[in-house]
C-alpha cells in the first residue's frame, strides 16, 4: 500500500486505535498530522513516527471546538502543503446508567465524538473540495452506535449519530471525490478496558499474553494494530469505490455492518388505529421484532 505524497489528520491519536491509526498511515508513506487533547502525548506519538522513518508532527487540541478543527486543517497544508486524508478518532467516555447519568456526562461525550467528527469532518471537506482532488474521510464508530449498550446511553447517541453523519456525507461528497466511511473496531484500548465483558481480554493483552483463536475470530477482538489496516486501505486508492459504509474490524475479522432497514410491513386501508395494531401484530409484526445490544456467543467448552 502506497500513500507516498498523501497528508493525513487523526484526531485522538497520541495512544491506543489513533496511534495505532497514524502509525499505519506513515507506515505506507503518509506524512501525517498526530492530534491529541494531551500536548505530551501528541508529540510522544509523533516523535516514534520520526523515529521509525515516517513524517509527522503534533497538534494538541480538545477536538468538538471549530477553531480546533480549523487549526488541525490548518497545521496539515501549512506543514505539508495539502489535506488527503481525515481520521475523526478522538474519544471520551462517561459511563453510568440513564437515571443517573448527568448534563455534563452526556455532553462531554457528544461534544468530543459527535460534534469533534461534525467539525473535523466540516474543515476537512471544505479544503479537500477546493483542492478538487478527492479525499479520504475516515469516521469512527461502535458497536454500541450500531447495536446499543448498557450503561452508555451518551455514548451509543453520538456513535449512532456519526454513522448517520457518514451516509449523508458519501452522498454529499461523491461529486467531489471524496469518500467517507465509518471504522467500527474493537481492540484492546484503556477505553475498552472499561467494558465488563472485554476487560479481561485487555488485560490479557497488557501482560504480553496471545488471545485464542474464540476471542479473535468470534469476537472479533485483538490489538489496535489489528485494526490499522483497515484505514490505511480506506485511505488508499483501492478503496476509491467504497463509500457511505460501516466497516467493522477486530482481531481475525473484518465485516461490513447492514444499513438499517425495514424488517416487516402490514397494510391497512384508511390507516390503523391502535384496536388494528393490536389485531395482526403477534402474526404480522412480533415475529420480526429486533434484538438490541452485544448478542455474544459463549466459547464452546
Amino acid at each position: 500500500m502506497d500513500l507516498a505524497g498523501r497528508v493525513a489528520v487523526v484526531t485522538g491519536a497520541g495512544a491506543g486505535l489513533g496511534l495505532a491509526y497514524a502509525r499505519d498511515l506513515a507506515a505506507a508513506g503518509a506524512r501525517v498530522v498526530v492530534n491529541d487533547v494531551d500536548d505530551a502525548a501528541a508529540e510522544a506519538a509523533a516523535s516514534s513516527i520520526r523515529a521509525a522513518g515516517g513524517a509527522a508532527v503534533a497538534e494538541a487540541g480538545a477536538v468538538g471546538d471549530s477553531a480546533v478543527a480549523q487549526a488541525l486543517v490548518d497545521r496539515a497544508v501549512g506543514e505539508y502543503g495539502r489535506l488527503d486524508v481525515m481520521v475523526t478518532n478522538a474519544g471520551v467516555l462517561r459511563d453510568t446508567v440513564l437515571w443517573k447519568m448527568t448534563d455534563e456526562d452526556f455532553d462531554a461525550v457528544v461534544d468530543v465524538h459527535l460534534r469533534g467528527t461534525f467539525t473535523c469532518v466540516r474543515a476537512a471537506a471544505v479544503t479537500m473540495r477546493a483542492q478538487g482532488e478527492g479525499g479520504r474521510i475516515i469516521c469512527v464508530g461502535s458497536p454500541t452506535g450500531q447495536r446499543g449498550n448498557f450503561g452508555q446511553t451518551n455514548y451509543a447517541a453520538a456513535k449512532a449519530g456519526i454513522v448517520g453523519m457518514v451516509r449523508t456525507w458519501a452522498m454529499e461528497l461523491a461529486r467531489s471525490r471524496i469518500t467517507v466511511n465509518a471504522v467500527v473496531p474493537v481492540a484492546g484500548t484503556a477505553m475498552t478496558r472499561t467494558v465488563p465483558f472485554l476487560k479481561s481480554h485487555v488485560e490479557a493483552l497488557e501482560r504480553g499474553a496471545a488471545l485464542p483463536s474464540f476471542v479473535r475470530r468470534t469476537l472479533g477482538f485483538g490489538t489496535p494494530q489489528d485494526a490499522a489496516g483497515l484505514v490505511t486501505f480506506l485511505a488508499s486508492d483501492a478503496a476509491a469505490d467504497v463509500t457511505g459504509q460501516a466497516i467493522g474490524i477486530g482481531g481475525d475479522r473484518v465485516s461490513v455492518w447492514t444499513h438499517p432497514e425495514q424488517a416487516a410491513a402490514a397494510y391497512s386501508t384508511g390507516g390503523w388505529s391502535a384496536d388494528d395494531l393490536a389485531g395482526v401484530w403477534a402474526t404480522a409484526l412480533r415475529p420480526h421484532l429486533q434484538t438490541f445490544g452485544e448478542q455474544l456467543p459463549q466459547p464452546q467448552e
